[in-house]
């Protein structure tokens, strides 16, 4: 979207936002807590709303797999980070846009229950844990003496754990950018540097909000590093390329969750804790299209329900995958244009002049012998103006899932572990 003066709101990893016309201040607005609670106020959530989240965020991930996967290259996203990202985006929504923004993220009518449900799992992923490292965290960036909608801010602290912070986009706009940029490294690692680049923030920015998401998990069994061996990976039917394949040999006293189904073969791996596992979906050919025309709700609840254990030899390639998305064209063919021009954002400001300008993705992963690192960002830049054995050897489709609930935390496609 072209650039046009007035006004921009940017959002980091969840979404950038610009005020509203209520409240000035310096520091937190009137009535609203500067420093995040211990928990997000999870009071009102259920099972009921927590399951209606999970299958919105996975119905969510297919549909934006689906949009992101046409030319056939590697793939990888966080539909959780994107989930929460436009979540925070859409409680200053209303008419049409809100409309819009709840079809594509498949939002409940509910207030209580998807805010709720959203504080729920931030709790819950922000939970300590000895056996590995899984993290998100939100906050939001306020130009000094700025006005916002005091109600709005206070519903992002409450639900999304966003604190407010005061930064000067007008006065030190390249100083309040490295400020944010930093924050989001802290969040995810340092594997999300630069999630702002140069430019992007400046004298007419109001508001960022930003969201991060971070994980870091060993396997509950590791592959054995002395067995990995460079071997063919099948790109298509005429190509190949070397890659790490790792192993982990067949043991009696060793057995994997593993399914056969016509054309697809699956597996899931679990890491340390025993909550969080990887599952991947191998189709029989070197071309993952007719699985991903498979990929639905139903079928992915079908294919874990065929899961059982067995003694398997398992061999997959070590990968690294780096992505960067647009999401405007994505989210617009998904049913989302209105965001992207005369918008309805009201719930911000209390005003009708915001769109957003940008909505972007970054997200990492790198899987190897001991286990898995990946993380997330999504920015939203909102402006005023106008199995007997199991060989990964071709490309398949992987997730990153919470066990108990099914959420998909990650997604992606490995069609070349070599890059």
């Amino acid at each position: 979207m072209k650039l046009t003066t007035g006004l921009t709101v940017t959002l980091a990893c969840s979404l950038m936002i610009v005020g509203g016309t209520v409240y000035h201040f310096i520091g937190p607005a009137p009535g609203h807590r500067s420093a995040p609670l211990a928990r997000a106020d999870d009071s009102g959530s259920s099972y009921e709303g927590l399951a209606n989240l999970t299958d919105a965020t996975n119905l969510f991930a297919l549909e934006m797999f689906a949009n992101l996967s046409g030319d056939g290259g590697n793939v990888f996203f966080s539909p959780y980070s994107m989930e929460a990202a436009f979540a925070m985006l859409y409680e200053g929504a209303r008419g049409r846009t809100a409309d819009e923004i709840r079809s594509v993220f498949h939002f409940t009518h509910n207030d209580t229950a998807r805010r709720s449900s959203f504080a729920a799992l931030y709790n819950r992923y922000n939970l300590e844990s000895q056996d590995y490292a899984l993290r998100t965290a939100n906050a939001v960036w306020v130009q000094k003496n700025y006005p916002v909608l005091a109600e709005y801010l206070d519903v992002l602290a409450s639900y999304y754990m966003a604190s407010a912070r005061n930064v000067d986009f007008i006065g030190a706009a390249e100083q309040a950018r490295k400020t944010i940029n930093d924050w989001v490294a802290a969040q995810t690692g340092g594997l999300i540097t630069e999630l702002f680049p140069k430019g992007t923030l400046d004298g007419s920015t109001r508001l960022a909000l930003t969201n991060a998401i971070y994980f870091k998990g060993d396997w509950l069994t590791k592959f054995d590093s002395s067995k990995t061996k460079s071997a063919d990976f099948h790109l298509d039917p005429n190509r190949t390329v070397q890659a790490k394949m790792m192993t982990i040999p067949s043991k009696g006293n060793i057995k994997f969750n593993c399914a056969e189904t016509t054309g697809l073969e699956i597996l899931e791996l679990p890491y340390e804790g025993n909550r969080l596992s990887m599952l991947v979906l191998l189709p029989d050919g070197a071309s993952t299209t007719a699985l991903e025309d498979m990929l639905s709700p139903d079928n992915l609840s079908e294919w874990r329900s065929l899961l059982h254990p067995r003694e398997i030899v398992v061999q997959l390639p070590r990968f690294e995958i780096k992505c960067k998305y647009d999401l405007e064209e994505p989210l617009k063919q998904m049913g989302m244009p209105s965001a992207f021009g005369p918008a309805d954002f009201s719930g911000i400001n209390g005003g009708h002049d915001l769109f957003v300008q940008t909505a972007v993705h970054q997200a990492y992963i790198k899987v190897n012998e001991e286990g898995t690192e990946a993380a997330a960002a999504t920015g939203i830049g909102v402006s005023m103006g106008v199995i007997s054995s199991f060989v990964a050897d071709h490309p398949f489709i992987f997730l990153i899932q919470d066990r108990e609930t099914g959420n998909i935390l990650f997604m992606g496609r490995v069609a070349d572990p070599t890059g």
